[in-house]
C-alpha cells in the first residue's frame, strides 16, 4: 500500500512540474451586463452636461469615481480628440455609493448596483471648431468575477448641440495657430503607419511572401489547440488524485450499484455519466469563451486587475490547502444536488450525480481549472477554453465511468487517509509558486518594479526549500499526521525539491536559469547581474530600427514579444544566450523588439480600419499588435521575422522552437538571402 501511495505522489509531483515548465502565454460574444444610455444637453453660454445612465444586471456593480490606490479601476472620463472645450469639475453621480469591504482587494470599496447616472460638466471655449470626444472608462464586477476595464465612447460636434449658442468665438489668430498645430499633429499620426521616409512601404503586408517560403509559423495556432487539450488532460489526471475528488469514488460506486440491473445497462449509464461530466465542464469553457473574445485576450493576459485577482485567488487556495481553513462550496448546494441525484430517475439522476461530483470537487479542481482557462484564453484561440475543458473533463470522466461499470475495482484502490493531505499540501506549495507568475505579468506590463527577477527567484528558493523540508517530515501543518519515518519515494521527492531550490541560487547573481525562464521575470529586471550573455534589442520602435538598418546596410530581425509571454522568456534564456546566436544577433542584424502588450499611451490615438470595423489604437502595444496582424497575418508571440531595408521578408517566420541549431540555421539562411539581394 505504501509503495502505491509513493508512486502516486511521485506522479503528482512530476506532472505538476511538467505543467509548470510547459505552460506558456476569432471572436465571440462579449458578456455585457450593463446597458448604457448616453445623453447630453447644453446652455446658451456653452456649458454641456454629459449624462451616462447605466442599468446593471442583478448581482453586478460598477465602481465609484474615487477608489484607494491598488484597487480596481475607478470610473473616469478620458478625452480623446477633444478640441475647443475643457472639463469643468469631475464626474458626479445621482446618489451615494455603497461602501463595502472587498476581501479580494483587502480594502473598502465604493460601488453602485442596479441603476446609477454619472454626469460631467464641459465648457465650450471655441463654439465654431469644438469637438467633444472621449470615453467613459469603467469596470464591472460581481461576487465571482470582474470584467476587464471597458470604454463607453461619446462624440459631440456643434451640429449635435440641443440649444443654440450665444457666445463669442476665440480670436481668429488663436484659431489659426490651433488649426496649424492640429494639422501638424494629424499629419504626424497619419504618416506614422506608412513611414513615407523609406523607399518602399515598410508597412506593406507580406503574408503572401512569407507563405512562398513555406512558412509554417502562421498556422501554428491550429496546432496549439492540441497543446491546450493535452494540458487539460494532464490537469484532469492530477485532479483525480486530489483530496476532494478521491472520496467521490466510493459514492459513485455506491450510486451505480443501486441502479445497475445488467452489464448492458451499466455500460449505458456509465457512458451517460462520463458524457455528463464532459458537458458540464465544457459548458464552463464555452462560458469563458463567450466572455473573453479575441479583441480582449491580449489585454486580458496583461491586465493588472485580472492578474492580481488571479494571484490572490491562487494564494487563497494555497493557504486553504495548507490547512488554515476549508474552502468549500455551500453545503446546501451539494446536499441539494445529492438529494436530487438520489430521488431523480433515469438519465436525469445520472446528470445530478455528475453535477454533484463537479460541485464537491470544486475546491481542489478550481485552481487547476482556473490556470487552464487563463492559459487557454490568452493563447488567442476562440475555442481554446472549451478544448482545454474537454481534455480536463475526459481525463476526469474516464476513470469514473469505468468505476461505474466495474464497481469491484474499488476494492483494489487505497483508502483515503493522511497521504491525501500530503498531496494537498504539495499542491499548496506549487500553487503559491505559480501565483507569483501572475503578479509578475502585471508588474512587467505596468512597470511597477515590485517583483524584479532576484525577488521572484528568492521567493521560489524559499518555497521549494520549505517544500523539501516538509517532505522530510521536519515541518508539520495543522491537518498532518505525525511522520514516524519517511519512505524512499518521499525522500527522493524531497531531494528533487531541495536540489531545485539550490539550482536557482546562482540566479540571484544573474544566471539564466533556463528551466524556469518561462516564469521568471526577464534578466533586464535584475538589479545585481554578473551575467553578460543576454541579448538586448537595439530598438523598440519599428521605424527607427528600419532607418538605422538602411544607414548601416544590415538586415533586420523583428521580435514580436510581450511582457506576459512566457514562451518569449524561454526563447530569450534558452536560445538567445547561445554564444553563436548572440553573436549573430548582436553583430549581423539590427534587432527590433516590439512589445504587443505595452500599456504606454500613444501621443495621439490612431484610427484604423480592420476587417470592416473602425478601431482605435491608443497604446504602443495596440500599434505593434495591429502592425503584426496587418503586415504578417499573425497575432502569436514569440514571432520572429527577418526583413531587408524595404520591409520584405528574407525567409519564413520563426515561432517558439528552443532548438538552438534550428534557430541558427534560420538566421544564417536570412543572412545569405540578404547578401544575394545586395
Amino acid at each position: 500500500m505504501k509503495q502505491k501511495t509513493l508512486k502516486r505522489g511521485t506522479l503528482i509531483f512530476y506532472a505538476l512540474l511538467m505543467m509548470m515548465v510547459w505552460v506558456s502565454p476569432t471572436s465571440a460574444q462579449i458578456l455585457d451586463p450593463a446597458t448604457w444610455k448616453v445623453t447630453h444637453s447644453n446652455t446658451e453660454s456653452g456649458e454641456i452636461t454629459l449624462s451616462f445612465e447605466v442599468a446593471l444586471e442583478s448581482g453586478w456593480h460598477i465602481y465609484d469615481v474615487e477608489l484607494p490606490s491598488g484597487g480596481p479601476t475607478p470610473t473616469s472620463i478620458e478625452l480623446d480628440g477633444t478640441k475647443g472645450a475643457i472639463l469643468v469639475g469631475g464626474l458626479v453621480t445621482d446618489r451615494d455609493p455603497a461602501v463595502v469591504y472587498d476581501k479580494n482587494f483587502d480594502m473598502q470599496l465604493r460601488w453602485y448596483s442596479d441603476k446609477v447616472v454619472f454626469t460631467q460638466k464641459v465648457q465650450i471655449e471655441d463654439p465654431e471648431r469644438f469637438t467633444l470626444q472621449g470615453d467613459l472608462v469603467f469596470m464591472l464586477c460581481n461576487d465571482e468575477t470582474c470584467l476587464p476595464p471597458t470604454r463607453e465612447e461619446f462624440h459631440i460636434t456643434p451640429e449635435d448641440l440641443t440649444t443654440p449658442l450665444q457666445m463669442e468665438s476665440v480670436a481668429a489668430s488663436d484659431v489659426a495657430d490651433e488649426v496649424e498645430a492640429d494639422e501638424v499633429a494629424d499629419t504626424a499620426v497619419a504618416t506614422a503607419p506608412t513611414a513615407a521616409l523609406f523607399q518602399g512601404d515598410i508597412w506593406q503586408p507580406v503574408v503572401t511572401e512569407l507563405k512562398a517560403y513555406g512558412d509554417n509559423t502562421l498556422s501554428a495556432t491550429d496546432n496549439s489547440n492540441w497543446v491546450i487539450f493535452i494540458f487539460g488532460f494532464i490537469g484532469g489526471l492530477i485532479a483525480l488524485l486530489t483530496p476532494c475528488v478521491w472520496p467521490m469514488i466510493p459514492m459513485t460506486v455506491s450510486f451505480f450499484l443501486k441502479r445497475t440491473k445488467s452489464r448492458k445497462a451499466a455500460i449505458r449509464d456509465a457512458m451517460i455519466y462520463g458524457l455528463a461530466i464532459v458537458v458540464i465542464y465544457v459548458t464552463l469553457g464555452l462560458l469563458v469563451t463567450g466572455i473573453f473574445g479575441a479583441s480582449a485576450l491580449n489585454d486580458l493576459a496583461t491586465n493588472a486587475i485580472f492578474n492580481i485577482i488571479f494571484f490572490l485567488l491562487l494564494v487563497l487556495f494555497a493557504v486553504s490547502f495548507f490547512g488554515a481553513f476549508e474552502l468549500v462550496l455551500p453545503q446546501s448546494w451539494t446536499n441539494k444536488m445529492d438529494a436530487n441525484a438520489e430521488s431523480a430517475s433515469g438519465m436525469l439522476s445520472i446528470f445530478f450525480m455528475a453535477f454533484t461530483l463537479v460541485l464537491v470537487s470544486f475546491s481542489c479542481t478550481g485552481p487547476i481549472i482556473g490556470t487552464l482557462l487563463v492559459e487557454a484564453a490568452t493563447r488567442g484561440s476562440m475555442l481554446g477554453p472549451a478544448i482545454g475543458m474537454i481534455g480536463f473533463a475526459v481525463a476526469l470522466a474516464i476513470p469514473f465511468a469505468l468505476f461505474a461499470v466495474f464497481p469491484n475495482v474499488l476494492q483494489n484502490l487505497p483508502k483515503s487517509g493522511g497521504w491525501l493531505n500530503t498531496v494537498k499540501v504539495v499542491l499548496g506549495f506549487l500553487e503559491l509558486a505559480l501565483s507569483l507568475k501572475f503578479l509578475s505579468v502585471a508588474d512587467l506590463a505596468y512597470g511597477w518594479g515590485i517583483l524584479d527577477r532576484e525577488v521572484f527567484v528568492s521567493l521560489w528558493i524559499i518555497i521549494f526549500t520549505l517544500l523539501g523540508i516538509y517532505l522530510l517530515g521536519k515541518l508539520r501543518l495543522p491537518n498532518d499526521d505525525k511522520v514516524e519515518k519517511i519512505g524512499v519515494g518521499r525522500l527522493f521527492l524531497a531531494i528533487i525539491s531541495l536540489s531545485f531550490a539550490m539550482y536557482m541560487v546562482p540566479g540571484l547573481w544573474g544566471a539564466p536559469l533556463k528551466s524556469i525562464s518561462a516564469f521568471a521575470p526577464p534578466l533586464y529586471t535584475q538589479d545585481f547581474n554578473l551575467y553578460d550573455s543576454e541579448v538586448h534589442a537595439q530598438f523598440d520602435d519599428y521605424e527607427s530600427g528600419m532607418n538605422y538598418a538602411r544607414q548601416t546596410g544590415k538586415p533586420v530581425m523583428v521580435d514580436f514579444s510581450g511582457f506576459g509571454c512566457v514562451n518569449c522568456r524561454e526563447m530569450e534564456a534558452s536560445v538567445w544566450t547561445d554564444p553563436q546566436v548572440k553573436s549573430i544577433l548582436d553583430n549581423d542584424f539590427v534587432l527590433i523588439t516590439l512589445m504587443i502588450d505595452d500599456k504606454t499611451k500613444l501621443p495621439e490615438t490612431i484610427t484604423v480600419e480592420e476587417n470592416g470595423k473602425t478601431r482605435k489604437l491608443k497604446t504602443i502595444g495596440d500599434r505593434w499588435s495591429y502592425f503584426q496582424r496587418t503586415k504578417f497575418g499573425s497575432n502569436a508571440q514569440p514571432f520572429y521575422v527577418m526583413l531587408d531595408g524595404d520591409g520584405m521578408p528574407l525567409g519564413p517566420s520563426y515561432g517558439h522552437n528552443v532548438s538552438v541549431s534550428d534557430y541558427t540555421d534560420w538566421l544564417k539562411s536570412g543572412l545569405a538571402e540578404y547578401q544575394k539581394r545586395k
